[in-house]
């Protein structure tokens, strides 16, 4: 997940250590990916090529950062919110590269990686080594890292986005979940030097001071003004748990990066509701207080998408989602959503196949029928549908929405699930295991 309409995205200690060694036993394969299943795979990973090629503006090689919408023809339809148009957002990005890596395309994968080292590098602002939620969409051909904005001629002024400019702490992680993807696919030292820089960032700048112990939201506001997000996401530390135990995996000094799996995963396990069988979505604003009553399906699918060892209970969350995030063969956001989340449902069509061999027919047809003439698919089908939250600490109230425009994300996700592709793990089911859990 990622915020879009920003000015634009969280079993017990015994268990933990067994789960960071990420090890799964095979019980079952994958089933044979049927016609519609095929057709998505090959079609998403060309809307992936076509918008590098779009985005790219003749410089076929560099770092890259790719835009997040653009509109699939600009003559119909809402045209794109101004702060939304050549915003690239590093979740987005992070997703994509890693798909095209699913793809087959390593070359612009490490297009994508290489431009969020260089931003690592190159912050015009905070040299700390962070990213930012969001960056210029293009080939990055300036010495710093370019945010995004725009010149109001009437206001004749600059104006940017607090959102884009911040870090939101699930943002760092998947920027180092790509380079990691990067760093196997290319057994490439400097990919996983970067992610651990990533990794450090966010025990250094957003590990909590109060319990339960795990990573608060991140660091929200202009470079000069910048205030933590207190409040503590079930999504953001799963993600966390993944790279850091990955990166612990990959060799060198780990000991960091399996304490930091330890605490990160210990957070998502108290996050889960062993009376209602699913995930609560983390703390509050003070990130003590759990909040019981939101749902994110994100929040829901990626503990088991990722799968770590010890996690058959989770599995249960999949009912939960059927009965609570279910629209028409799709899903949504929120819980008793108002409309399909094409992203979403991606994930899980993932889930789906990572954990049981295959989605529903049903569901890749509705996946199918979002792709857009430009090669990317649709964010929904609605004209809007809503998520319950916030955009971030200047919202008056729950801001935060997904329009009718063609997706990076959303195509990513597709790709993933069509391709069997575990962006938690940089494996593919397609010949492999699917984890063993009793019946």
């Amino acid at each position: 997940m990622q915020v879009l309409f920003s000015i634009p995205r969280t079993l017990v200690h015994c268990a933990v250590a067994s789960m960071v060694s990420m090890l799964l036993m095979p019980v079952a394969h994958a089933q044979k990916p049927g016609a519609t299943q095929q057709q998505l795979a090959r079609q998403s990973c060309e809307g992936l090529r076509r918008a590098v090629a779009e985005d790219q503006k003749g410089a076929t090689s560099g770092p890259l950062f790719l835009a997040s919408y653009r509109l699939a023809d600009s003559k119909q339809g809402p045209p794109l919110e101004p702060a939304l148009a050549g915003a690239a957002f590093t979740y987005d990005n992070a997703l994509a590269g890693i798909a095209l890596l699913a793809c087959g395309d390593a070359a612009s994968a490490k297009r994508i990686g290489d431009a969020v080292v260089r931003a690592m590098e190159r912050d015009p602002g905070m040299p700390d080594g962070r990213v930012r939620n969001a960056y210029r969409a293009g080939p990055m051909t300036e010495d710093k890292a370019a945010l995004p904005g725009r010149w109001d001629a009437g206001k004749k002024q600059w104006i940017a986005d607090a959102y884009q400019v911040s870090t939101a702490t699930g943002n760092v992680a998947w920027a180092a979940l790509l380079l990691l993807n990067l760093s196997e696919a290319e057994r490439s030292p400097a990919y996983l030097a970067s992610a651990r820089k990533l990794l450090g960032w966010i025990e250094q700048r957003t590990r909590a001071k109060n319990a339960p112990d795990g990573y608060n939201g991140g660091w929200y506001g202009w470079d000069n003004a910048q205030r933590a997000q207190t409040w503590k996401s079930t999504e953001h530390n799963i993600d966390i748990a993944m790279a850091a135990a990955w990166a612990a995996r990959a060799g060198g000094p780990n000991e960091a990066e399996r304490q930091q799996a330890r605490t990160a995963l210990e957070f998502v396990n108290r996050m889960w509701n062993a009376q209602e069988q699913r995930f609560n979505i983390g703390t509050k604003e003070d990130g003590a207080t759990i909040s019981t009553e939101a749902s994110g399906l994100d929040a829901q699918l990626w503990p088991v998408l990722a799968a770590p060892e010890g996690s058959c209970a989770w599995t249960r969350a999949l009912d939960w989602v059927d009965k609570n995030h279910r629209f028409a063969e799709g899903y949504g956001f929120s819980r008793n959503p108002d409309g399909i989340w094409t992203e979403g449902s991606a994930q899980a069509a993932a889930t789906l196949v990572a954990r049981k061999g295959t989605a529903p027919e049903a569901l890749w047809q509705l996946l199918a029928s979002q792709r857009a003439d430009n090669g990317l698919y649709y964010a929904t089908p609605s004209a809007r549908i809503s998520t319950g939250l916030a955009i971030g600490p200047d919202s008056t109230g729950a801001d935060f929405y997904y329009y009718r425009w063609p997706h990076l994300g959303a195509t990513a996700w597709i790709a993933l699930a069509a391709t069997g592709f575990n962006p938690f793990t940089g494996k593919t089911i397609a010949a492999g295991a699917i984890p063993s859990c009793p019946t």
